[in-house]
Order: structure tokens, then sequence, then C-alpha cells
């Protein structure tokens, strides 16, 4: 099912990145370079997007160089129309959709991703928070990597069917926490790469999917109230009207918010507004993707100059400190006004009577006294270099205030409130913030250690001290704290499935003491670089456990692989995977590596394991 299962040396930090691709075919609408019919009784429609997890990576910049799916017959469909880089760092808890292919349809049972990391950028926090430079980048066993091809088998029940007014989606999740390491060598910084690639068909995604690129000429129905975007992913060129990445409709509704030009508007208004802008203007579009019937539905549509890579520098980051009117950046990205890219750690933002403030998902207009410590921003202006630090003057540009990432555990919980204990905001460590100001008075500054969240809105009943949490928000104005954050959304991350990743090095005949048709159990004994679980961007060590893990199939079932060699076994019931499994061992097989994922119970510990891939030697 997957590549990449060996020992790294060297641990460090970890990233978890995702490569989510949602694989599916379109009602109607949806057309591609050809001008192909939704309807074709041989070809149908596929979305494929990409997302990440936070992490400890400022930047990570690959080219994917090719995206292929190959059917049950052997014949092969490559669904990427060009070269594509990705930032994986830039998309935290977002999907952006890649492309809209026309590709046959039948029965898929192999994906294949291909990534460059020739002309990689990639950027980690040390630890007093400042960017280092990758300037080495390794597979296991220290050779430099060029490029890496990840591959994932879609097999029985789990293959992939494409078919006239059949939608299906293909999730692959390309987990670089459960397989990356960064290792510090003086000022030098080295990331070893094995990557995880796993897969599930037919899995809801509750994130926000993102559609960027041109408006389609004479798309926009106020009757229907959609429009179609041509297709244009991450930083490709804002230019021309080919669709060789697709076309997507997109659906609105009387709460969809628009900023166009500058301008903020909401529902039908917001939907006229765009029906007067010229053809191929640029647009970004923040909604969800759903299923029975399959649509992409709008919360958010930015066009015009509101789109990043217009007539403006943009510059987007997180505040990690203020001084009046002067915002301190943190893992700032500028992108100039034509399109080029540029990271810079540490940039001062100017603020001014005439900076234009809004606030994502609202159509209200907002104010510069908003702009408080943690949050994190997108800003238009005037970028420039003195003395060689970077700044950036918003005086009559504009900030847009984006949702903010809270990482912490729960210390305690009132009816509509709860305090947290930070551990980072956007993936940044918390000691690299300074909330001086942010409280009405200085006893009242934000104290990361017991940081004050709104809930009113929210149901925190499965909530108590201790529960680690994944908040989404706005921070609360400056010099306006308590409450010092005002929570959108709270995830209870005990509950988010995770992701175990263990090696043995050398290879090891102990590495499973128990074994039955329902229960592994591990011996951790001569583990090599890896023995950890990555949960929404969070490490456990399995070390720290009072005991080894055990393994047990989930009351749902899942898929279980055996890897020796260049052979991959799939098994779709626990007990024929651990009947294989001992005559291998018997045989003197040596287990090299596990990767599974589930729900874990750090109590017991046991993981109940959705997919166990078991890599022999």
């Amino acid at each position: 099912m997957v590549n990449g299962m060996k020992g790294i040396s060297g641990f460090l930090s970890f990233l978890t990145v995702f490569l989510t691709s949602f694989i599916f075919m379109s009602f109607a609408g949806c057309s591609s370079d050809s001008g192909s019919s939704m309807n074709s009784q041989t070809q149908s429609n596929l979305v494929i997007g990409i997302t990440d997890d936070e992490g400890d990576f400022l930047a990570y910049s690959v080219d994917v160089l090719s995206l292929t799916l190959t059917k049950k017959n052997g014949a092969v469909v490559e669904v990427l129309p060009v070269k594509t880089r990705v930032d994986f760092a830039q998309y935290t808890d977002m999907t952006e959709f890649l492309t809209a292919a026309t590709v046959p349809t039948g029965e898929y049972v192999s994906a294949k991703v291909t990534l460059d990391y020739s002309s990689a950028d990639i950027q980690v926090e040390d630890e007093s928070g400042q960017a280092v430079q990758v300037d080495s980048i390794v597979d296991e066993n220290g050779n430099p990597i060029k490029t890496l091809t990840l591959d994932v088998s879609l097999e029985s029940h789990d293959s992939l069917i494409i078919a006239p007014g059949i939608p299906a989606s293909l999730n692959l999740d390309f987990d670089l926490a459960a397989s990356n390491s960064v290792r510090f060598s003086g000022s030098r910084a080295v990331v070893t790469v094995t990557p995880v690639l796993l897969a599930k068909v037919n899995v809801d995604i509750p994130e926000i999917h993102r559609v960027r690129g041109l408006l389609e000429r004479g798309s926009v129905d106020l009757s229907t109230g959609s429009f179609k975007v041509i297709v244009r992913p991450f930083i490709h060129a804002m230019t021309g009207s080919d669709k060789k990445f697709g076309v997507l409709d997109i659906n609105t509704t009387s709460t969809t918010v628009y900023q166009i030009d500058g301008v903020s508007y909401q529902g039908n208004a917001g939907l006229e507004k765009l029906a007067t802008m010229p053809a191929y203007t640029a647009i970004i579009v923040m909604g969800s993707l759903t299923h029975s019937p399959l649509r992409i539905e709008a919360q958010e549509v930015y066009a015009g100059s509101s789109v990043p890579g217009g007539q403006h520098d943009v510059l987007w980051g997180t505040v990690i400190k203020r001084n009046t009117d002067t915002l301190f950046i943190k893992g700032g990205t500028l992108m100039r006004a034509g399109g080029s890219i540029v990271f810079n750690d540490t940039v001062t933002v100017q603020l001014g009577d005439n900076t234009k403030v809004s606030k994502q998902l609202s159509a209200t207009m907002a104010s510069i006294t908003d702009i408080s410590v943690g949050q994190r921003i997108l800003a238009f202006g005037s970028a420039s270099t003195d003395s060689g630090k970077e700044t950036f003057d918003a005086g009559n540009g504009a900030v847009r205030m984006m949702l903010s990432t809270l990482r912490g555990t729960v210390v305690s919980k009132g009816s509509n409130s709860m305090v947290v204990d930070l551990q980072a905001i956007d993936g940044r460590r918390i000691s690299i913030f300074d909330f001086t100001g942010t409280g009405i008075d200085s006893a009242h500054d934000a104290d990361p250690d017991n940081y004050e969240i709104d809930t009113s809105a929210l149901d925190t009943t499965d909530l108590k001290a201790g529960t680690p949490v994944r908040i989404r928000g706005f921070v609360t104005p400056f010099g306006q704290a308590p409450e010092d954050f005002e929570a959108r959304t709270v995830v209870n991350v005990t509950h988010v499935p995770v992701v175990m990743h263990v090696t043995w090095n050398p290879a090891s005949t102990q590495a499973i003491v128990v074994m039955s048709p329902a229960l592994l159990s591990l011996d951790l004994t001569g583990e090599g670089m890896f023995h950890h679980i990555s949960r929404s961007g969070a490490v456990t060590d399995l070390d720290t456990l009072a005991q080894s893990p055990s393994l047990v199939p989930a009351p749902s079932g899942g898929l279980f692989f055996i890897s020796q060699g260049s052979a991959i076994q799939l098994f779709t019931t626990f007990g024929g995977f651990v009947i294989a499994l001992d005559t291998r061992l018997i045989g003197g097989a040596a287990v090299n590596g596990l990767i599974a994922t589930g729900d874990f119970h750090e109590d017991s510990p046991v993981l109940e394991a959705t997919s166990i891939i078991l890599n022999l030697k």
C-alpha cells in the first residue's frame, strides 16, 4: 500500500502533511480542456485537492511532478496536467483543489504520486523560534533525495469506481509527521524523508476547501446562485483562458460572504456584483465539498483586487507582537505584485488610519484595533527592505483577519468559556509571542499558561481538564482582553485518528510478543528512529507510555497489509492478516517497521486499527 517504512536517525521534530485527494464524478457543469460532457459514457471528471496539517516546518515547497491512477486492466491515467509547486506548510486545515481532470471510466486499483525535491525550499523552526534553511534532504540511508515516488494500492472493496452517475472520492493521506525528522548539526538543518501514503475511498473530509482561479465568461447565474471557476491552483499565474486544470461549478447561498475589489457583500448582492466583473477576473472561493448531491458550496468569495497576486504586494503570517500601530509578523510569506513569492520569517507591518480591515467569514468591516497578538493576517500593501529588515506598509492598504489555530490542553472549563494551556498558535511555539498590551491593563494581558477562550456558541460537554484541543477562531481586539480568544470551533484531538509509526533497527524477530486473531502486542526493544504516534500535529513518544502498545481491529473493520520485498499483500480481515504474518515469521522473516492508523487509547494503550502496514525483511 505504501513505500517508505524504514528507520531514521536524529529525530528532533516532526511535520504533519496530508496530501489529500478527492476524486469524484460531478453531476453537471464541470468542463475539461477538451470540453467533454460530464454525461459521457466513456469518461468522467475528477476533482483533486491537497491539504496538510500544522507542524514545525515554516516552508515546505516541493514540486508535484505526476499523479497517476492505474486501472484494473493495467491502463495508466495521468490526472495532473503540468508540474505544480506546492508549499505544504501554507495549507493547514484546508484543502486546495488541484485539478478537475477528465479520465476514463472504470475500476482503479492504485495511485502514484511523484515529488521532486531537487529545488525544494524547506525551512524549519529551531529551539529559539528562528527560521533555519534546510540545506540537506536525505533518505534513511543518508543519500540525497531528488525525486520520490509514492505508491498506494486500492484493492477489493476499496477500489475506486469511476462511472457515469456514480460519485466517488479517494482520500490519500501523505503524513510526514509519521516519517519525517529534522536534525540540527550546529547551524545546519537536515531533513530525513521516508514518506507514508495511506488511502481511503469515499470518505468525507470536514475541512475548508479552497478553489483558486479565474471567473469563466458569462458563468454567473443569478437564478441558480452559481458560477464557474477556471482552476489555477496554488501559485499558477492568473492569466489566460485555458482549462488544462479544469472548471468547477460553485454554488452560493444567502449567507455567502463576498469581498470584491476591497468591498464586502453578502448573499445575492455579492453575486450580482460578481456578475458585473469582467471574464477571467481572479477569484478565490472558500467553502465545503458535500455529497448527496455532490457540490461545492461557497462560504466566502474573493474577487478582483481582493485576490493576492494582483496590483498589491501581499503578506500573510501571524502577529507575534504589537507596538501601537506596528505589527511584528512571524512566518511571513510575501507575494509580490506580479506573482513571485518570497519567504521572510520576520516582517514588520505598519498600519494607519486608512488601513481597511476585514474579517474572514464576515461582511462587516473591522478596525485596526481588532488586530492583536496571535492573529493570523493577510495584508495588502507595499513591501520594502530597510537595512536588511523586511517592512510592509499597509497604511493605505488592507488587512484581512484570518482564522487562527490554537493547540493546547484544557486547564478548566466554565459554562461559556474555558482556560487553556497554549502549546502553539498557527504551529508556532508560544515562547516567540509577546502578549504585552493585549489586556485592558497589564494585569489582564493574555497569559499563555491560562489562555481564556470564549466558547459561548459551542458544545464543550466532552472537554475536561487535561484534554488536548485544537481551536480555531479570532483573537480578542488589542487591549480588550479578557477573554483572550473567540472560538469558532473546538476539536477534542483525543478523538482524532492517529498514525502510529514504529521501526526496529535491525529488523527484529521479537517485535511482536503476543499474536492472536484479535490482538497484536508489540515489543519496542531494539526500536529504531520511530516509535511515535502523530495526532493532529501533536506527537506522542511511545516510550513515555506505561507499557508497549497493542493493536486490535477497529469495530468497523479495516485493511491490513504485509509488505515484504517488492510484494504487498492485502487482507480485509484481521484474522487472515495474523495467520499470514505468523507463517512468515516462522519462516524466518523479521519485522522492520509498522505503520497503523485508527483510534488510540493511551490508558490501555491500545490502537483500534483501521489500517496496518507491516514491513518484513
